[in-house]
């Protein structure tokens, strides 16, 4: 019979407590974005899918703005074609809209790391190298979610000045301007190709060495290193997720296609290569955005 304690009983389950946690946070995080993150958009109307998505965005703006709609309500009209005024309110949605699609598409790449951090602790509990009982795997994936919140932020600000200068259209929240658009993608092609982007692609690519080089013991040193991580997988994708600009912040097919970049980078045997070939791409596809 086993008598071991139910702490030691749920210990030897962590692995399977974890998973089924990251899995739920995704879940929950892409049902968020689906229902149209609180902000009373339809997220399958506005997943469309164009070679230069700027044309469409463009188009849609103008036959809102060039409808008769003579005799009817024309408050939601205004909405759709004019840069809408964000008060507390629309700051709130958007920071949270970001912020929840960052876990939504970053959440299955950084499995793996969580996963590891709690194998490792379980190895230090079991050699007596420390004492905490619990592996603090929700506070690391805390200090991770929390550098993308920094993202998240400066991404609704950068994502209100666009707006306000209709580089962004406010109905279909995606590019409407081709310098934007092929300026954008040219950019994201040649990170990928940087010194910068591999440094920190390695790094996510590696748990196992960045584990051992940045490792902390307790609750504070799980908040760090997950905060350290975090670091390096913005450092990695900041430009990919720029990219939501150009193809629509709540393109349906945009997000998941972006979140499989990811995770193929970080965690395909040839991920490097994987994001060389999607850096190349990308600058012929702006080169190709700024001649039409």
């Amino acid at each position: 019979m086993d008598g071991a304690s139910p702490l030691e009983r749920l210990l030897r389950r962590d692995r399977v407590i974890t998973i089924a946690g990251v899995v739920a946070l995704c879940l929950l995080a892409w049902l968020y974005i689906v229902a149209g993150a609180g902000l009373g958009m339809n997220a399958w109307e506005m997943t469309r899918l164009a070679l230069f998505p700027h044309q469409q965005a463009a188009e849609v703006t103008s036959e809102m703005s060039g409808m008769d709609m003579s005799g009817m309500d024309m408050s939601g009209m205004a909405m759709a074609t004019e840069p809408r005024v964000w008060g507390a309110a629309i700051w709130a949605l958007m920071i949270a809209m970001w912020w929840v699609m960052m876990v939504a598409m970053m959440s299955p790449s950084a499995a793996p790391t969580i996963l590891l951090y709690a194998r490792v602790h379980r190895h230090s509990l079991a050699q007596g190298q420390i004492q905490d009982k619990l592996a603090p795997t929700g506070v690391f994936m805390a200090g991770y979610l929390l550098v993308w919140l920094g993202f998240s932020i400066a991404a609704a600000a950068l994502h209100w000045l666009l707006e306000r200068e209709a580089f962004v259209s406010a109905a279909m929240m995606s590019s409407q301007s081709r310098w934007l658009s092929g300026i954008v993608l040219i950019a994201a092609g040649l990170y990928q190709l940087s010194p910068l982007k591999n440094a920190c692609l390695s790094h996510c690519r590696t748990p196992t060495a960045f584990l051992s080089r940045h490792w902390r013991p307790h609750t504070f040193g799980a908040l760090r290193l997950g905060a350290l991580h975090g670091v390096f997988c913005v450092g990695c994708c900041w430009m990919l997720m720029a990219l939501l600009f150009v193809g629509g912040v709540m393109n349906l097919v945009w997000v998941a296609a972006l979140a499989i970049l990811v995770l193929a980078e970080k965690v395909f045997p040839a991920g490097q290569w994987v994001g060389r070939a999607a850096g190349i791409a990308l600058i012929a596809w702006g080169s190709a955005t700024l001649l039409v």
